[in-house]
């Protein structure tokens, strides 16, 4: 029964991804709908998943919120690194001067589908606990799988990388929840280290959204829409915590 929930999140993330794909020319429109949906996921999704898993506290703040902080000056002290840009006064794309960063959109990518792994072995931890609590998770995730899809294609092409490196990391991120689901039923990952991971994953995507995908959005003529669509993205993440809990 995990397996087969898992397969429909498969479907949900491929759908994602595939309206993504499909967006054509409304890159800023996509851009802040991506942005709006990745702050909802660190801040609806996450964040409360990470703390639920690791109750630790150190120095009086919980791992996980410790663990945001790491991640999201992972991403910045890599950008710095690589010079990426100095600034968003002009078209963002202008600042990159020639670097090749299609890694950072690489690993973004491969972030998300650790996630998607995530997602699966949750499904297959709930089923070990109860068909009610698993069926409960299945429908959770399959709900923000959606999403996940999106933001994996969005973010591999937003750094320079080919269509197709977006596709490929498209179908791992479909693929991965079944895996995780497999192995969900078969071994135990301890609590401690996956809310730690997402509390570092959740600082990865908050600098990501803030930092780089907004600026590059609201870039060039100003407009309402990327606003309206970030709004949009971060209130349909709302509604779907609120109806998955």
């Amino acid at each position: 029964m995990a397996i087969l929930l898992s397969v429909l999140s498969m479907c949900a993330t491929l759908i994602g991804g595939l309206s993504a794909v499909h967006m054509g020319d409304r890159k800023r429109l996509v851009l802040g709908l991506a942005a709006g949906v990745m702050l909802g996921v660190v801040a609806f999704d996450l964040m409360p998943d990470a703390l639920k898993q690791d109750s630790r506290i150190v120095l009086g703040v919980p791992v996980p919120l410790l663990a945001a902080v790491v991640g999201f000056f992972t991403v910045h002290v890599i950008e710095r690194s690589m010079a990426l840009h100095t600034g968003y006064e002009d078209e963002f794309v202008a600042h990159r001067h020639n670097h090749d960063f299609s890694s950072l959109g690489l690993l973004a990518g491969a972030g998300l589908v650790f996630h998607s792994t995530l997602d699966g072995l949750s499904i297959g931890f709930g089923f070990q606990a109860g068909a009610a609590v698993g069926v409960a998770v299945a429908i959770a995730v399959i709900c923000h799988d959606f999403a996940d899809g999106f933001n994996t294609f969005t973010l591999t092409t937003l750094y320079g990388n080919a269509r197709t490196r977006g596709l490929i990391m498209l179908g791992l991120d479909a693929i991965a929840p079944v895996v995780g689901a497999i192995i969900g039923t078969l071994v135990r990952v301890p609590a401690e280290l996956v809310g730690l991971y997402l509390g570092y994953f959740a600082g990865f995507l908050l600098y990501l959204a803030t930092a780089d995908i907004l600026p590059e959005a609201h870039a060039g003529k100003p407009a309402r829409g990327p606003l309206l669509c970030a709004l949009a993205g971060v209130l349909a993440m709302l509604a779907v915590a609120a109806l998955s809990h």
